[in-house]
């Protein structure tokens, strides 16, 4: 009976003793995460502007090591076909311009797409929807800029080629893996009459046009004072699967100016021949 109170006393202090190093243990792991969130705060950002930035450029950092990879790619296919004896031929001047493989420089003319203004009188049966530059309507001055005889083309600041693909969700375009906001800008080179006479002839375009002048959208074509210069094309260039439509011919006119160029090569005169 005399050892119970020194029993429960030791209890007592050994329950104390845990007690206190259980919370002194969870202050110094709410210290360390407090720190740890501080440290991160640059790979967790707060608001959807800091989130939107970090991710645009992680996309910037990752296609600058695809461009990388991919020019290992090139390489090596071009060393194992020539130890295989099939080195690749040299590719035409169309198909290297339509393919985006290299930078191009020529006349042209650039198109600028924008939002109604938010301050600008709406009617009641006006849709909001009506207000924004939607994907359709960027695909129809691209669409009629090829058909109007484009050699190269640009959207914002990337170059695109026949299997380009873009999204919009709201006013936002998102191209290559890039965010982009309005206005969108569309550069073409080719003749500017031609390209101009194109744009006029889309019904798509005429309806885009109908509602700028409508409720107030931005629209401006403008030939280019000094020769257009766009970057090669950098995305990828992979397909999974493709079609073309019955009656759609592809590329028009490259197959006409490949053979004119052979023409012209095999000319006595281009080939230091007898005059």
């Amino acid at each position: 009976m005399i050892d119970r109170p020194h029993r429960a006393r030791r209890f007592l202090a050994r329950g104390t003793l845990s007690v206190a190093l259980v919370l002194a243990l969870s202050g110094a792991l709410f210290a360390a995460n407090a720190k740890f969130a501080r440290a991160s705060g640059d790979r967790h950002p707060q608001d959807l502007r800091e989130l939107v930035q970090v991710e645009t450029d992680r996309v910037a950092r990752l296609a600058t090591e695809v461009d990388g990879l991919r020019a290992d790619v090139d390489d090596l296919t071009t060393s194992e076909n020539a130890a295989g004896g099939s080195p690749p031929g040299s590719p035409s001047a169309g198909y290297v311009v339509e393919g985006g493989l290299v930078p191009v420089v020529g006349p042209g003319v650039t198109v600028e797409l924008e939002d109604a203004p938010t301050d600008s009188p709406r009617r009641d049966d006006v849709s909001p929807d009506v207000l924004v530059v939607h994907q359709q309507d960027l695909l129809a001055v691209m669409n009629a800029l090829w058909a109007g005889g484009a050699e190269a083309m640009e959207l914002m600041d990337q170059r695109v080629i026949s299997t380009s693909a873009f999204q919009c969700v709201g006013n936002v375009l998102k191209l290559h893996g890039r965010l982009y906001s309005p206005p969108y800008v569309v550069r073409a080179i080719g003749n500017p009459v031609d390209l101009r006479h194109a744009l006029l002839a889309s019904p798509a375009v005429q309806s885009y046009l109908r509602d700028a002048a409508d409720v107030g959208l931005g629209w401006s074509v403008t030939d280019a004072e000094e020769p257009l210069s766009l970057a090669a094309y950098s995305g990828a260039t992979e397909l999974t699967s493709a079609a073309v439509p019955d009656g759609v011919e592809i590329l028009p006119g490259l197959e006409a100016a490949e053979q004119e160029a052979e023409d012209r090569a095999a000319s006595p005169s281009a080939t230091g021949g007898e005059r």
